[in-house]
């Protein structure tokens, strides 16, 4: 199958669906932004991005991770990041606007969705963002030893993150390439009952001292499928900051951490490699 552009929503510019590795690609153009785009792989929204305000976040997953980078480091300071999965680059052109000089990679699998979001959504030529096309966690363990200020994991292979991506082997190896104090944060999804999410809990808890949970509370109550951002450190986090940013957005997140994340958690043990499984798939009426 070829590329196809067709007008779209009626701001002018021309969609563009292909096939990637992934599935089908459609970039389709936002009708409230000159320049802004929206990233879906087999119907699934995956990213969004704004080419003449990279700052600007439009998920809230992602509105929530941006939180995170703001927290990694003093405002404007550059910082060393890893972004295991890639969409469209949306978090790493946002760490290069708001921390320029910052030094980052991004880890996709997908190559023939990084040949696309290139060529039509191109980075900024100053940018310092390296892309290698292998799998996350092939590529997180070429990363040096202490290296990374931040690592983001936001990977999903049809709409579910991979088995391979939910373990304490895994986070082995977050934690040797972050840096003392670095700022881990994974973008989780799940619904009622939320089991994969109390193990995912449980597994960082087995591998950090520090954690926060930030998701819209009817997800925290079981109520619906959506996303989750957990946050991990050997140092204290910002909590006070990250509740006040997080409460502030236009769909306001609740942070848990401390005892209640850990009942929240409740009684959840740490996966490993071995029993590992992919997150749940969502249900077909959440893309609708």
């Amino acid at each position: 199958m070829g590329k196809s552009r067709n007008p779209r929503r009626g701001s002018g510019a021309a969609a563009v669906v292909e096939p990637v590795d992934g599935g089908l690609a459609e970039l389709i153009p936002d009708r409230d932004r000159a320049r802004a785009w929206t990233l879906f792989v087999d119907g699934a929204p995956q990213s969004h991005v704004d080419l003449d305000d990279p700052a600007y976040l439009s998920f809230e997953y992602q509105r929530r991770l941006g939180h995170v980078i703001d927290l990694a480091a003093p405002p404007g300071k550059p910082v060393h990041a890893v972004h295991l999965g890639g969409g469209a680059f949306t978090l790493a052109r946002y760490v290069a606007a708001t921390r320029p000089r910052s030094t980052q990679q991004v880890v996709e699998r997908d190559a023939a969705l990084v040949q696309l979001v290139r060529r039509e959504l191109p980075l900024d030529t100053g940018a310092r963002i390296r892309v290698r096309s292998v799998d996350a966690r092939e590529g997180l363990a070429k990363v040096p030893d202490g290296w990374a200020d931040l690592v983001i994991a936001d990977v999903f292979s049809g709409a579910r993150t991979p088995a391979h991506l939910t373990s304490t082997e895994f986070l082995d190896e977050v934690r040797r390439a972050l840096k003392p104090g670095g700022l881990y944060a994974a973008n989780l999804a799940d619904g009622p009952p939320l089991a994969h999410l109390r193990g995912q809990i449980a597994t960082a808890a087995a591998r950090f001292p520090e954690l926060a949970l930030v998701a819209d509370p009817t997800v925290l109550r079981g109520k619906r499928f959506g996303n989750a951002v957990l946050v991990a450190c050997d140092h204290p986090i910002p909590i006070a900051e990250l509740t006040r940013r997080a409460a502030s957005d236009p769909h306001p997140g609740r942070v848990e951490h401390g005892r209640p994340l850990t009942d929240f958690a409740g009684g959840a043990v740490p996966v490993s490699d071995a029993a590992a499984v992919a997150s749940p798939a969502p249900p077909a009426s959440v893309f609708r």
